[in-house]
C-alpha cells in the first residue's frame, strides 16, 4: 500500500469490509445490513496497530483475513510497563504520540485507552468469542474471530449464518426483489451514479455532503449485491448500474 498513514489504514479497512459477509436484520419495519464483524472495531484495531507499532523494527503490519479469523499484526513488543491484561482493564500508553493524537483528533480512534475494552464489548454483543491479544515474538497480534459454520453457536447466531447465507444468493439475482430492498441511503447513492456515472468517491461523498468512509460503505454493499460495478480506474472510470433504475427512480 502506498500514500498517508490515514489512507493506508482506510485501504486496510476496506479491503476487510469487502472480504467478510454482510446480512442484515430486520429492526421493526426497516432493514438493516449488518456485518459479521464491528466494523467500528474492526477499524480500530487498523488504527491502534498504526498509532502504536514500533517505527523501529522492520517489516510492515499485516492484516489478514481467514475462514475463521481476523488477524492483525504490529511490529514491536508491547512497551515497557504495558502488559496484555492491562490493556483489557483500558491502560494504555501511546507508543507514537503524534500520530495517537492525530487519529483522536480525525475521530479515527477515541481517546486513550477506551479502545480495548470497547472492542471486547462489541465482540460480545455481535456474539463473538473474545478477540485474543496476543505478545507474539516481538510483535503484537490481535486476533477478531468469525463465526464459522462448523460452531453450534446456539438458535440466535445460527439465524444470523443463514441470513448471511440466503441474502448473498438473493442479492446475486439483481432483480426487483434486491431493489425493493434499497435504503433511502441506497437510492441517494444510485441517484448521483446515474446522473454522473464518472464521478469519483471523493465527487459523491462531497455532492451528498458525507465522509468518504460512508459512501465507500454503501459503495462496496451494492457492488457485493451486484447492483453497481465500477469500469476502469478509480480516476478514469465510471460506474455501471446493473439493475433497471426505473422502480427506485418513481
Amino acid at each position: 500500500m502506498a500514500g498517508s498513514l490515514q489512507n493506508q489504514m482506510n485501504d486496510a479497512f476496506q479491503y476487510v469490509l469487502e472480504k467478510i459477509n454482510l446480512g442484515m436484520k430486520i429492526n421493526g419495519i426497516y432493514r438493516q445490513d449488518v456485518y459479521e464483524l464491528p466494523p467500528d472495531s474492526v477499524r480500530e484495531l487498523i488504527a491502534n496497530s498504526v498509532a502504536h507499532r514500533s517505527y523501529l523494527e522492520p517489516g510492515n503490519i499485516q492484516v489478514a483475513l481467514f475462514d475463521d479469523r481476523l488477524e492483525i499484526t504490529s511490529p514491536g513488543m508491547l512497551p515497557n510497563g504495558v502488559s496484555i491484561q492491562k490493556m483489557k482493564e483500558g491502560y494504555s500508553r501511546p507508543r507514537n504520540r503524534a500520530i495517537a493524537n492525530a487519529f483522536a483528533y480525525m475521530r479515527i480512534i477515541e481517546k486513550w485507552g477506551s479502545g480495548v475494552p470497547r472492542i471486547i464489548r462489541e465482540c460480545k454483543e455481535y456474539g463473538l468469542h473474545d478477540p485474543q491479544f496476543i505478545d507474539y515474538d516481538g510483535d503484537v497480534r490481535v486476533n477478531m474471530f468469525r463465526i464459522t459454520y462448523k460452531e453450534n453457536r446456539g438458535t440466535t447466531q445460527t439465524t444470523q449464518t443463514t441470513q448471511t447465507t440466503q441474502t448473498t444468493q438473493t442479492t446475486t439475482q439483481t432483480d426487483y426483489s434486491v431493489i425493493q430492498e434499497l435504503t433511502r441511503d441506497d437510492k441517494l447513492i444510485l441517484s448521483k451514479i446515474s446522473q454522473k456515472p464518472e464521478n469519483s468517491q471523493k465527487e459523491i461523498a462531497i455532492e451528498l455532503g458525507w465522509t468518504v468512509d460512508r459512501v465507500k460503505y454503501y459503495l462496496n454493499k451494492m457492488k457485493k449485491q451486484n447492483i453497481i460495478k465500477r469500469v476502469g480506474s478509480s480516476h478514469n472510470g465510471h460506474w455501471e448500474l446493473l439493475v433497471d433504475d426505473r422502480p427506485w427512480k418513481n
